[in-house]
């Protein structure tokens, strides 16, 4: 009775508290994923006050975090819309994985820590946060600019790619050879290719089988579908995200749109206790020796998704100024380094990888909002100082002027 009653003390302290922090995030009109995971440092080993009881219960709320940030996630796109994003915005996706992989790789490499590690910290530094982008441009107002769609790009084939990484990732972190990794890597390719392909030619009638009137069976038919396919996709090695963001790219129509307005204040909950959760594995004493390391990462990192953002917005035709906020916006590390880093902050195989890649997003989660608001005016400015592109090409920049327009109209 009395280990029962502390664990409602403390679960209920946790979701009260991160409630009071979402608040004021909110307030300032910033990210609460940083105060997210300052509060799992703060509570973890070697924090303030560390929990007991609740940490085991915490733990698996923070395994269904990430498949409901997976699954919300798949739920955005239509499986047509994948295809069409691989067909038309590879380019980009090779350039961005080649411009912000080689970075972590690089750096984990440079500390000693052996190509396991390397190949996990470059997927570290690749994916940037969907969640934080998302709400970066909805605050912004650019939902509508005609740079948005490169960057939604960039994203669905970031996310598309995890279908591929997190299989190699948990393959490598098992320690399976290279026969066994192989295979695991050809069950999620085969797969994934089979429920793209189902999705788009028998989409209407998943959706349909799945569809309800009433709310109650629509989200219990929705997460029921999703655990049992996360299971099942764990039990063969291939990864439960991976599944879950595979149903979601299954559901289609008034199905998604209603899944995912039931879904959202439970991806919400369950996603803020996987971040708590993450930084209550993460001792706050292991992170300064990792601090300038990740802060040296943080700006190089920085620097090439801007660079990405905006060579892949050049490649689409967009005017300068737009191609300068698809860079910056793209600036934000979040949720999916986090998932990534955790994996193998699990399965332990370097101890400051978990501390280094907590300092790496939480620099760049608070960086990215500023980026996304202020690399336009920045780069402009010195341009114009340095006497580029304004002045030595004009007729170009007259002929581009609708379309340095905010929006498409």
């Amino acid at each position: 009775m009395h280990s029962s009653a502390t664990f409602l003390i403390e679960f209920g302290a946790i979701i009260l508290g991160l409630g009071l922090l979402g608040r004021l995030a909110g307030r300032f009109r910033f990210s609460p994923i940083p105060l997210y995971l300052l509060a799992g440092l703060a509570f973890g080993q070697g924090g303030l006050l560390p929990l007991g009881t609740s940490e085991e219960f915490v733990a698996i709320g923070a395994e269904i975090g990430v498949i409901l940030l997976l699954l919300m996630l798949g739920l955005e796109y239509t499986a047509s819309d994948l295809v069409s994003n691989l067909r038309t915005q590879y380019p980009a996706g090779l350039v961005d994985a080649a411009l912000n992989a080689l970075p972590g790789a690089a750096a984990a490499l440079l500390l000693g820590w052996g190509p396991v590690a390397a190949v996990v910290l470059a997927g570290v530094t690749w994916i940037s946060s969907s969640g934080v982008i998302a709400k970066v441009l909805g605050d912004l107002g650019r939902l509508g600019n005609r740079e948005t769609p490169v960057i939604l790009s960039i994203l669905v084939l970031e996310d598309l790619s995890m279908a591929v990484y997190l299989p190699i990732i948990t393959a490598l972190l098992a320690g399976s050879g290279l026969a066994a990794g192989s295979v695991t890597l050809a069950i999620a390719l085969g797969v994934a290719g089979l429920v793209l392909l189902l999705a788009v030619r028998f989409g209407r009638h998943i959706s349909r089988f799945v569809s309800s009137d009433d709310p109650e069976k629509l989200l219990l038919v929705v997460l029921g579908l999703t655990l049992l396919v996360a299971g099942v996709a764990q039990q063969l090695q291939v990864s439960a995200a991976v599944g879950a963001f595979l149903v979601g790219i299954a559901l289609s129509g008034e199905v998604a749109e209603g899944a995912h307005n039931l879904l959202a204040p439970l991806r919400d909950l369950f996603a803020a206790v996987f971040f708590v959760f993450f930084g209550l594995r993460t001792d706050p004493s292991s992170i300064p020796p990792v601090l300038l390391p990740a802060l040296a990462l943080a700006v190089v990192t920085a620097l090439t998704k801007i660079a990405t953002g905006y060579w892949a917005a050049r490649r689409a035709g967009v005017s300068p100024k737009g191609r300068w906020r698809a860079g910056g916006t793209l600036v934000a590390r979040g949720e999916f380094s986090i998932v990534i880093a955790g994996l193998a902050v699990t399965a332990g195989i370097e101890p400051s990888l978990g501390p280094l890649s907590t300092a790496y997003v939480l620099i760049l989660v608070i960086l990215g909002p500023l980026t996304a608001r202020f690399t336009e005016p920045v780069a402009l400015r010195l341009t114009a100082r340095w006497g580029t592109s304004g002045r030595t090409a004009p007729q170009p920049q007259a002929k581009n002027a609708a379309v340095d327009q905010e929006t498409v109209g």
